[in-house]
């Protein structure tokens, strides 16, 4: 009896897991390079020093904040393949588009830091966060359906991580939106979020966002 190649491909959760540490690795090292010094020529003084290094102030935090929601996505992400049992063809193609999402994050970033002060900047950046946490859901939905989780794995488990994401999304949803107010009010709130998810305690109300 033949064996469907669909049904034998992407069962790895190993090699998607190495492969996911390496896209995360190389779009966290691309962030740091929009962080450019100063221009030699144009600095002539200390006080020139100075008045360039707090012109980079927004990059900076830029910076920060995609820093922050790429380790917030690993987290999330490897806590799915963590609790997964095995991947087939289908998990594997999401996670693939999740990683696709991921590498845009430098191009966002970059977009961002250089239209601070623009909505549509801000958007596409939002966007991008938008796509990630969308199709983490999708997946992690997939994989209770189909069945790749691990039997001792509880309801209230899995639906506690369908939870984090949904709340997380809403909450950068209302940072958007703020844009339409100022897009630093907007940015400053998404900050704050971001800050929650990496540093909230283990217990408490703040560790079931």
């Amino acid at each position: 009896m033949r064996a469907n190649y669909n049904h034998i491909a992407g069962q790895s959760v190993e090699r998607l897991a190495a492969l996911s540490d390496g896209v995360f690795a190389v779009a966290m090292t691309l962030l740091v390079l929009d962080l450019r010094t100063p221009a030699e020529t144009a600095i002539h003084s200390e006080a020139d020093l100075w008045h360039a290094i707090v012109a980079l102030a927004p990059r900076v935090i830029v910076y920060l904040m995609s820093f922050l929601t790429l380790g917030i996505f690993w987290v999330g992400q490897q806590t799915q393949l963590n609790h997964f049992s095995q991947g087939d063809r289908h998990i594997t193609g999401i996670h693939l588009i999740f990683l696709f999402s991921i590498s845009l994050m430098p191009f966002s970033t970059s977009l961002m830091a250089a239209f601070i002060s623009y909505r549509l900047a801000l958007l596409v950046y939002w966007a991008n966060i938008l796509i990630l946490g969308a199709i983490l859901f999708a997946g992690w939905r997939y994989a209770v359906y189909a069945q790749l989780v691990k039997k001792e794995l509880s309801a209230d488990f899995a639906a506690a991580i369908e939870r984090r994401i949904v709340v997380a999304q809403t909450l950068y949803a209302l940072g958007a939106l703020l844009c339409l107010v100022n897009t630093y009010w907007s940015l400053g709130f998404i900050l704050l979020v971001q800050i929650n998810y990496a540093v909230a305690p283990r217990s408490g109300p703040l560790s079931r966002l």
